[in-house]
């Protein structure tokens, strides 16, 4: 399994990642779908602090992310939802270093 270095810009600054090659298409996707989440609120919204749009972007994909896990519960989707615990574990483990 082969390592990448990268970095994604999430409002306006840059996080240095390193990723499984697999993962960079979903990991630059996910930095986009933030930004462009950020950029709406921003745009709807009178906050220009970007803590407070961060905290809106990061309840706005928990609550969906409950939202699958909640909707999938009686379904047979486990690796859907091991995958989405493994992206969740290792956000935490990342924002955890800061």
């Amino acid at each position: 399994m082969s390592h990448l270095s990268i970095k994604v810009t999430i409002a306006n600054r840059v996080y240095p990642l390193t990723i499984r090659r697999e993962e960079e298409e979903l990991i630059r996707k996910a930095a986009k779908l933030v930004n462009d989440n950020i950029k709406e609120l921003e745009s709807n919204y009178a906050v220009r602090d970007k803590q407070d749009l961060l905290a809106m972007t990061a309840l706005f994909y928990a609550n969906r992310s409950l939202e699958m896990q909640s909707s999938s519960k009686g379904s047979d989707d486990s690796s859907s939802n091991a995958e989405l615990q493994e992206v969740q574990e290792r956000l935490k483990n990342y924002l955890d270093s800061l």
